[in-house]
């Protein structure tokens, strides 16, 4: 069954007519029906007295997408036809450099390259969803997943040509509109690949899969972002790339986020200390940034508390370095919190693997994001704040790193502690070349 892909079932099977409801939702709901009856059997009773009461259902946000009907989810000629043509991944220094013009041509140019580009990158998505095993495929939010980003694709690529600022106004809107309605991205891909794990005997597979959403997905968030912020006049700004990005303040912002994460779980933080180039500042797109360090703050603070909880000499403080070159960004992540066993260190970058009790329970789960906070929020399903759940805090911020021409590895030494080392290459770096 692991084998077997979608692509491949028999003709009769493919299409999946869509009447007048959400596929997805109606496998959700007839899940959330089942598991509803199950533990009030279990409970053993059927009136009503412990109830399960199921998940608030997800909507598509969006009053496009509600327009389009999905009549198949395997015959679609457009999606198949763009998904063998490649993307064109242009370098933020050639957004920078482009600027902007008086006359807003630089607006018809970025929407223009969107317009084309867009529906290859989403196209490439949906072929990824038809290679999935079938028993994964079939997952009801990887199913509501798959679903909506063929509605995204056929609103993005049936969009008229754009040739006049009016045209590039309307497009702007749907850019935002489907910004808004692929937030929940991530713990949709989460939440459904936690349920299908137990039958998948490959993580390599899952590894693959989960770093070319995610990437895809950074980098998608980050050109219509810039496309978006070149309409608006902000300092020291060319669209979404900051012109003097100070890695000390955005360290210092996540520190103070994460106090306050760490505060509300175990009642006490550790300080940050910031050494090392603090004075630097450069071009950069901080978005990634916005995930990465706060995740990596997050490891470093719950190490730190739970390994000195029951000392009477305080906590160590985090200690995070800035170092900046020619060609990449790096920094170090330094705590005091016991370390870990080299039996561990594979395992951590796996996603899902958590050293958390709280990754059983998924009423209880959290994943870090950069849509919300100052691009960054940490958010559960019980809408409480906790230091960790998911396990796609490393991993994901191994996969970003390495799309930005960069790394990120652990130095741990079990008992003492450990150096997390994040790099990344720069905007401006003629030999590590960034693309998005």
């Amino acid at each position: 069954m692991f084998g077997t892909k979608l692509r491949r079932l028999p003709l009769s099977f493919s299409p999946v007519i869509r009447q007048q409801t959400n596929i997805a939702s109606d496998f959700k709901n007839h899940n959330q029906d089942e598991q509803t009856k199950k533990i009030t059997n279990e409970n053993g009773n059927g009136n009503g007295t412990n109830r399960c009461i199921p998940p608030t259902e997800k909507t598509i946000r969006d009053k496009h997408l509600a327009n389009i009907t999905v009549t198949s989810f395997y015959s679609q000629t457009a999606v198949e036809e763009l998904a063998r043509k490649q993307s064109t991944r242009l370098t933020p220094l050639t957004m920078m450099y482009i600027g902007k013009t008086k006359d807003s041509s630089h607006l018809l140019r970025s929407a223009q390259y969107l317009h084309k580009d867009l529906p290859i990158r989403f196209a490439h998505r949906i072929d990824d969803f038809r290679n999935l095993p079938f028993i994964v495929a079939c997952n009801p939010l990887l199913l509501e997943l798959h679903e909506r980003f063929i509605k995204i694709f056929h609103t993005l690529n049936s969009f008229p040509s754009i040739k006049t600022l009016e045209q590039e106004k309307a497009y702007t809107e749907l850019l935002q509109n489907t910004l808004t309605c692929s937030s929940d991205t991530l713990p949709l891909l989460a939440e459904g690949f936690r349920e299908s794990k137990r039958h998948i005997k490959q993580e390599t597979f899952v590894r693959n899969f989960l770093d070319r959403a995610l990437t895809s997905r950074l980098a998608i968030k980050m050109l219509i972002e810039h496309h978006i912020e070149l309409r608006n006049d902000r300092e020291n700004y060319i669209g979404a790339i900051c012109m003097s990005f100070s890695p000390k303040k955005l360290i210092q912002s996540s520190a103070e986020y994460v106090k306050k994460v760490c505060r509300a779980e175990y009642g006490v933080a550790p300080d940050v200390k910031i050494d090392g180039h603090v004075h630097s500042s450069f071009p950069y797109i901080t978005t990634p940034l916005n995930y990465i360090i706060p995740e990596m703050l997050k490891n470093a603070f719950r190490a730190t508390v739970e390994h000195h909880r029951y000392s009477d000499l305080g906590l160590p403080s985090v200690t995070v370095t800035i170092a900046v070159n020619e060609d990449e960004l790096v920094l170090r992540i330094k705590d005091r919190g016991g370390g870990m066993p080299r039996a561990l260190l594979d395992k951590i970058f796996d996603y899902h693997f958590s050293s958390n009790h709280l990754s059983h329970d998924p009423s209880l789960l959290s994943y870090t994001d950069f849509d919300n906070h100052f691009h960054d929020q940490l958010v559960t399903t019980d809408n409480t704040n906790r230091m960790s759940g998911y396990g796609f805090g490393v991993p994901t911020s191994r996969a970003y790193c390495e799309y930005l021409n960069g790394s990120l590895t652990i130095e741990t030494m079990h008992g003492l502690g450990s150096d997390v080392y994040v790099r990344v290459g720069l905007l401006t770096s003629e030999n590590r070349v960034v693309r998005l």
